[in-house]
């Protein structure tokens, strides 16, 4: 198995393991971290292992290979195609160098009311108040408020996820966004590891974006964002 195939079970049992919660063929990140969980496969023992970490009427999000089919004592919240990018290419012209703004800061636990109140209004994906414990992220500040932010979320061997990609409604279109995931792309990189992100598939912007930034496609998989009954 590729390590960014059923890439959240992976991170469960690998680098992030420390995040897990966990019943017999099912893990989950701490709810505070994120609502990301996982199974090893897909199967009636997948799902009952699940619903043994959940009090009804929770939710977890789940990366699927297909589209979500429907279940007893699951209900679906939402679903979407979700495209996995990776850039693989390390001689990419646009991450020889970091960012040179020195309006990027690196942002620290005290932060995390801000970033969650950024990415509820922004809704980059799940985000909550402990998510920043999953890796480095970083800011850009004006006048105090924060105002875009990108991080790392899912780390599995060899490969870290850019994550949280999100800029204040009031300030697109200024290249933020580009600016924070080279930064953070480069630090993946100086670690001898691979940056990849997942993003809708019908966010064309962003994906143009990534792929500027020398990202290319590597996979489509399914978003389904369940509640136990």
């Amino acid at each position: 198995m590729h390590p960014l195939d059923n890439v959240i079970w992976q991170a469960l049992t690998t680098r992030q393991a420390n995040f897990a919660e966990s019943y017999l063929d099912a893990r989950r990140f701490s709810s505070h971290v994120t609502s990301l969980g996982a199974f090893s496969e897909p199967t009636d023992r997948g799902y009952e292992s699940l619903a043994g970490l959940l009090r009804t009427g929770d939710t977890v999000a789940l990366f699927l290979e297909s589209p979500y089919q429907p279940r007893p004592g699951w209900k679906l919240i939402a679903d979407t195609p979700l495209l996995q990018m990776v850039c693989e290419n390390h001689s990419v012209p646009v991450l020889s160098q970091r960012a040179s703004s020195s309006a990027i800061v690196e942002l620290k636990p005290a932060d995390s009311p801000e970033m969650v109140e950024l990415a509820t209004l922004t809704k980059p994906g799940p985000f909550g108040a402990r998510t920043h414990e999953l890796g480095t992220y970083v800011g850009i500040r004006l006048q105090g408020k924060l105002v875009a932010m990108s991080g790392e979320r899912l780390k599995v061997p060899g490969y870290t996820e850019v994550s949280a990609v999100c800029t204040h409604p009031e300030h697109t279109g200024k290249g933020y966004a580009g600016m924070l995931m080279k930064e953070v792309m480069c630090q993946i990189r100086e670690r001898g590891e691979v940056p990849f992100l997942h993003v809708r598939q019908d966010n064309l912007r962003a994906i143009e974006l990534y792929k500027r930034l020398g990202i290319t496609e590597r996979k489509v998989f399914f978003l389904a964002v369940v509640k136990k009954e």
